[in-house]
């Protein structure tokens, strides 16, 4: 049998509030009165309807399943989803995200990112004329 995980959320010196209400608050909330307190972005998508897929994710996230994979990048972080772990596809591979409270009403993908860093190197051999005066190792 696998074991219960605990959601982990970070210490704080004061308690995270959004608009005014507390995380707990927010959690005891049906949807229809998260939709005033949300953005304009994700309140249109939550007001227009969520797929088969997001609410599928979103009943994962409710039954407590331990990993949590998913492609839905554009899925938005309900109060329900904080403080537990899911693993993001970036186009490569999963990424995991921990899902903070401070992340609540944005979208998975953001914490997922599809571009590495770029770190170029010394110039090659023959690149230009400089580079016959660069010492080989």
């Amino acid at each position: 049998m696998a074991k219960k995980t605990q959601k982990r959320l970070p210490r704080r010196r004061e308690e995270f509030t959004y608009r005014g209400f507390r995380l707990d608050d927010l959690r005891a909330m049906g949807r229809s009165e998260l939709i005033p307190l949300m953005p304009s972005r994700a309140r249109r998508k939550v007001i227009r309807g969520l797929t088969r897929g997001e609410e599928h994710l979103l009943t994962q996230f409710r039954k407590g399943d331990g990993a949590i994979r998913t492609h839905l990048r554009d899925m938005i972080i309900m109060p329900e989803m904080v403080g537990s772990a899911v693993e993001v596809h970036n186009g490569k591979e999963f990424v995991k995200v921990e899902l903070q409270p401070e992340t609540l009403f944005h979208y998975l993908g953001e914490f997922a990112l599809t571009r590495k860093k770029v770190s170029h190197g010394s110039a090659g051999i023959g690149a230009t004329r400089s580079s016959k005066y660069v010492p080989l190792k």
